[in-house]
Parts: C-alpha cells; sequence; structure tokens
C-alpha cells in the first residue's frame, strides 16, 4: 500500500514538473491581462470626453479606480489565496475580470464604467498575486529566478501593448467597447488552459485569517492611493489631501502594530529584518517610481510639445517592449555571475544615466535621442526588476509565497502612482511659476487657464490672435520641459541613492526559504509516502488533502493539490 502509495506521488509530482513551462505561459498570459487592463484607457479619455461627455473629474478616476481598488486589495487577496488555494483564487479573478470586461464594453454612462473598472481591479488583485505565487509553488529553487526573469519581462513589457492595441481599435470604431471585448477571447484561453495546466497551491497549515488586519490594509493602502492620485489634481497642501495622507498614516501604523501583535499575521513584519526582502521592496519601489513617472512625462511630451497622435505616441514606446523581454530573462546569468546586488545597482545606475539624458529634451527634439534615452533607463529597469523580484520572493516561505507576491505587487502600484504623482508635480509646479512670464500682458482669462497646465495653455492660445497665440504655446512648452528636466533630475538622484543602498544591504546571492522543496508541491487526495525526486529536487510534503500534513511537522511546505 505504501508502495503505490510512493508511485501514486512520483507520477503526480512528475506530471506537475514536466509542465512547469505550460504553466508558467498561462501564468503570463493571465498576467499580461492585468497589466493591459491597467493602460489600456490611457489612450482612449479623448473618445470617452465625446462618447459620454465625460467630465474631467469623471476621466481621472476612470483611469484612477482600477488602481485604487487593485492596490487596496493585493494583501487580501494574497492571504486568501495562500489559505485557500492559489489556482482557485486566479481562476476566481478571471472569472471576475470577464465579467467587468463584457460589461464595462456595453456601459452606458461614466459611472457605469467608473463602477466595472472598480470590479476588474478587484478581479486583478485576485489574478496578479496567484500568479507569482504559483510560479513560486512549481518551480524547483534553480529554475524559480529564470522563471521569475521571464514574469518580470512580461511584467514589464505588456504594458505598452495595451495603448498600441486601443489606439488602433479607436482609429476604426466610434465606440470605446471593442477595446474591452478584444480581451474576452484572451479571457477565455487563460482560463480553459488553466483548469488543466496550473496546480493549486496553498499553506498547509491552515492559518486562520485576520480580517482586522485585512480591513486595515485595505483602508490603509485605498487612502494613500487615492491621496497620491488627488494630489497632483487639488495641490499637496489642499486640506483634503493632507487629511487623506494623515488618517492613511494612522491606519497604515496601526495596521503594522496589530500585525506585529497577531500570531496569524497578514503580512509578517518579521520580514523586514531581512535585508533581501526590506531592500527589494525599496528597490521596486524607486524602479516603478522612475518608469511611470517619466513615461507619464514623456507621454506629454511626445502629444503636446511634438504634436504626436495617441496612437503614434503609444507606438514610439513599442521598441522598449524587446529591451525588457530579451534582458530580464538574462539576468540570472548576469546576477550568478556578479551578485544580485551588483545587477540591480548598475540596473539602478542606468535608470539615473537614462533619467539625466532627458535633460537633454527640447522643443523639437529627434525621436532617435528619446529612444536611446528611454532605452538606457528601460535597460536598467530590466537589470533590476528580476533580481529584487527574486531577493522579496526568496525571503518568504513557500507556504507563504502569497505574502511576498503582495508586497512585490504592492510596491509596483505605489510606485506607479507616486511616480505619476510626485514627478508629475514636480514637473507642473515648476511649469506654473516658469509660465508665469509669458502671460503677462493677457487677459486673466487666458492667464488663469495658461498656468493650470500645458493642455489649457496650448488651448488657449489657440484663442489668440497671430503672434501672441505663437508667443503663449511657445512659453508653455518651454516652461513644460524646464519641469521635465527638474523632475528627472530628481528621479536621477533617487536612483542613485537606492543604487548605493543596494550595493551595501542588498545579499550578493538569493537564497531561497525551503531550498530543498520545490515551493513544497502537494497533491490533492495523494497519500503520504517517501520523499520523491522532482526535476533534481527533493519534495518533501505530499498529504491526503485533509486538514493536516500526515506524518509531517509544523514547518512542511506550501500544498500543490493536482
Amino acid at each position: 500500500m505504501l508502495a503505490s502509495s510512493a508511485a501514486v506521488r512520483d507520477e503526480a509530482a512528475e506530471r506537475i514538473y514536466q509542465r512547469r513551462w505550460w504553466t508558467l505561459g498561462v501564468l503570463c498570459l493571465s498576467l499580461i491581462l492585468v497589466v493591459i487592463g491597467n493602460s489600456t484607457l490611457n489612450v482612449a479619455l479623448p473618445h470617452l470626453a465625446n462618447e459620454f461627455s465625460a467630465t474631467n473629474s469623471q476621466l481621472q478616476w476612470v483611469v484612477a479606480s482600477y488602481s485604487l481598488v487593485f492596490a487596496g486589495l493585493l494583501f487580501t487577496t494574497g492571504a486568501l489565496g495562500d489559505r485557500f488555494g492559489r489556482k482557485g483564487a486566479l481562476q476566481a479573478g478571471l472569472v471576475v475580470f470577464l465579467v467587468a470586461t463584457i460589461a464595462a464594453a456595453f456601459a452606458g454612462s461614466m459611472g457605469e464604467l467608473i463602477v466595472w473598472r472598480c470590479v476588474m481591479g478587484a478581479g486583478a488583485a485576485l489574478v496578479m498575486p496567484s500568479t507569482l505565487s504559483i510560479l513560486v509553488n512549481v518551480f524547483p529553487a534553480e529554475e524559480r529566478t529564470r522563471a521569475i526573469a521571464i514574469w518580470a519581462g512580461v511584467t514589464g513589457g505588456a504594458g505598452a501593448v495595451g495603448p498600441v492595441a486601443s489606439g488602433f481599435i479607436l482609429a476604426h470604431s466610434d465606440s470605446i467597447g471593442p477595446i474591452f471585448l478584444i480581451n474576452v477571447p484572451v479571457i477565455i484561453v487563460a482560463l480553459i488552459a488553466g483548469r488543466f495546466l496550473v496546480p493549486t497551491s496553498k499553506d498547509p497549515l491552515h492559518e486562520r485569517l485576520d480580517p482586522t488586519g485585512a480591513v486595515l490594509s485595505i483602508a490603509g493602502i485605498s487612502l494613500l492611493v487615492y491621496a497620491l492620485i488627488q494630489a497632483p489634481e487639488v495641490g499637496w497642501t489642499a486640506p483634503n489631501t493632507l487629511a487623506a495622507f494623515a488618517v492613511s498614516a494612522a491606519i497604515l501604523v496601526g495596521f503594522v502594530l496589530w500585525e506585529r501583535r497577531s500570531d496569524h499575521p497578514m503580512l509578517d513584519m518579521e520580514l523586514f529584518k531581512n535585508p533581501s526582502f526590506s531592500t527589494a521592496a525599496g528597490g521596486m519601489l524607486l524602479v516603478f517610481m522612475a518608469m511611470y513617472g517619466v513615461m507619464f512625462l514623456i507621454t506629454m511630451y511626445f502629444q503636446f510639445v511634438l504634436g504626436y497622435s495617441a496612437l503614434s505616441t503609444a507606438i514610439r514606446f513599442l521598441p522598449i517592449t524587446p529591451i525588457m523581454v530579451i534582458v530580464a530573462p538574462m539576468t540570472p546569468r548576469i546576477a550568478a555571475r556578479i551578485g544580485a546586488n551588483r545587477t540591480v545597482a548598475s540596473g539602478l545606475g542606468l535608470v539615473a544615466v537614462g533619467l539625466l539624458l532627458f535633460r537633454g529634451l527640447g522643443l523639437d527634439t529627434h525621436y532617435w535621442y528619446i529612444l536611446l534615452s528611454l532605452g538606457i533607463l528601460v535597460l536598467g529597469i530590466s537589470l533590476a526588476m528580476t533580481p529584487m523580484t527574486s531577493s522579496m520572493m526568496s525571503a518568504v516561505p513557500a507556504n507563504r509565497a502569497g505574502q511576498g507576491s503582495s508586497m512585490n505587487d504592492a510596491t509596483r502600484e505605489l510606485g506607479s502612482a507616486l511616480g505619476v504623482a510626485v514627478l508629475g508635480s514636480i514637473a507642473s509646479s515648476h511649469y506654473a511659476t516658469a509660465i508665469a512670464d509669458s502671460v503677462k500682458g493677457l487677459p486673466t482669462a487666458v492667464q488663469d487657464v495658461a498656468t493650470k497646465s500645458l493642455g489649457d495653455a496650448l488651448g488657449a492660445a489657440g484663442s489668440l490672435p497671430g503672434e501672441a497665440g505663437a508667443a503663449l504655446a511657445r512659453g508653455a512648452d518651454l516652461a513644460f520641459v524646464g519641469g521635465v528636466h527638474l523632475a528627472v533630475t530628481v528621479g536621477a538622484a533617487l536612483s542613485l541613492f537606492a543604487a548605493l543602498c543596494v550595493l551595501k544591504f542588498l545579499p550578493r546571492t538569493t537564497v531561497h526559504q525551503g531550498e530543498a522543496e520545490v515551493g513544497g508541491a502537494v497533491v490533492d487526495g495523494a497519500p503520504v509516502g517517501a520523499p520523491v525526486s522532482f526535476g533534481g529536487v527533493d519534495m518533501i510534503d505530499i498529504t491526503t488533502g485533509t486538514d493536516a500534513p500526515v506524518g509531517l511537522g509544523a514547518d512542511s511546505p506550501a500544498v500543490l493539490n493536482n
């Protein structure tokens, strides 16, 4: 009987191991949907304004609502995946995303569309942590970094696909509905393939949930993201902004205190004592801050200063995608040769160089110079992302991979929001000051409009006669470009500081928790037997699918159910 049980487990484990790269393909496909969902509406805002007579506030929130819900739910959905099964969380997230996508395509008003974007964010929050958690539990330690590199490359490269696809569709359609419906067949493929190719992993210890921690994390992170989104619009010192930051800080402090005293924390605060985790988390925040902040400013530069259309702008970002897709999978070999800390520090150094090159932007800078600057920036990001993700996940036991995955995703999302908010606000503040000379002598109404933003100034310039309009447009362009110069300088300084911190504190090598097991895979319903070889790595946790592993101690790794 024991020999038969071991044979069953050997066969199931080998089957999971043999199809691990197919599993990764499904995870990456699911990940692409989430990333595209976050960027697909960026080029559709003018069409929304025409189709639904949307206000500026509605246009802002139809984009921001997705990020707000997504970021707020990450820790909770990661914990739910650990507790009840990550494949279930992934599949449920895809179903939610599918329903919300179809509903958004047929929305009859901006209010409806914003609601369904919130639901899409909830689906994405179930999907994204699950992809990385499942990856960690499927791949043996010696292949995990390579798999994470592919995952990271897809994450970075997918962001440029959404705007191009949306721009192409909108060029051939009078409605925004098709930009949502194009995702439907992809979601269905991911659901069906995931049903057969993705094993379910979960925490075998069945630890209790942390509802208090969930409420505090959702409230604190959502309010923080809300404040970051609103600050550039209403002002960093506006009462509402300051109140939102103060309340979010108080809630997040309460979350930390609660988690430190909880015997089943949603996020183990002891992880931050591990330099692999804390240093990588801080570096990831700054990397995404630089990337999204610069993309935001350069998108405006392309459209307002150089006069490109939305589709033309999106196409000009496409060449950076192959850089991420090609370089990210190469970083494990680079890190193995020179060390994770030096690889990440080198990447952050290149980020700083790329940012500083943007100081060369003028009113008629050639696209090839911009592409060179973007290429160096993205090359640095590609070098830094994978080792930081791997370092963060290595610090977390495989049975609680959801915690590491959620923290990884949260730093990316917060970094993105910070990049747009902080670098955008730096550029806007400089713009408001620098344009003062250009609006002197103009009618008060024109001055008020022109000082708000570059887009408003160019609109006002169009209403002025001849030389007066041309002078205002040129002054506004120069003021904006000067703001970009200041913002990228601040970003470069932060990147260099992060590079020094990484070089000093990030460990040179990545040692995964539970190095001896393949994420602790277990096959549901398979009887217990002796440890088996799983792609050259010993598996030590096979359970009967009951509440506790049979014959194993409390330190058993995660359960992987076929």
